[in-house]
């Protein structure tokens, strides 16, 4: 029928077979006639799972803070914290101002720790999107947010100023 090689090869007898489909021979598709469309290639859903329906298991750990990722965060943060407070509390001398002052840095590093490895779980402030969601953050709650961190060093930064 067509010019070419033969795709299915010498026959074994050394003549090369025809294009002509025969009846006997299936097709490069597959078999012409389906019962029913579908043919039958493998056990039944009920025979698969003799014991009852398919259980989807999440195979991911869930994601949030271990013990592991928080003991360091939250002993800097005291660190810092006690170290912050003492000398504003107790009389330092002339050294209370800079204790200080390294206390409000170390509780401050603590702090950011902290939100990295929160947002690293994909836990988000309250009011603000979650991470990779493509919406924009509202304007009124990072400028809040802005406010709350701007006072707290100003207040902080004063009362260390006060020691001197």
């Amino acid at each position: 029928m067509t010019d070419g090689p033969d795709p299915a090869g010498p026959v074994p007898d050394g003549s090369s077979s025809d294009y002509s489909l025969s009846e006997d021979r299936l097709a490069d598709d597959g078999p012409d006639d389906t019962v029913g469309g579908v043919t039958a290639d493998g056990p039944e859903p009920e025979e698969m799972y003799p014991g009852g329906p398919e259980v989807e298991v999440e195979l991911r750990p869930q994601r949030r803070l271990r013990i592991w990722q928080l003991a360091p965060i939250v002993g800097l943060a005291a660190v810092g914290s006690l170290m912050f407070a003492f000398p504003l509390a107790f009389d330092f001398g002339d050294s209370g101002a800079v204790i200080a002052m390294l206390g409000l840095l170390i509780c401050s590093c603590a702090a950011g720790w902290g939100m990295m490895a929160a947002r690293r779980v994909g836990y988000t402030w309250p009011g603000l999107p979650p991470r990779g969601s493509g919406r924009r953050p509202d304007w009124r709650v990072v400028l809040g947010y802005v406010l709350l961190v701007a006072v707290a060093v100003v207040l902080a930064v004063w009362r260390v100023a006060r020691l001197r």
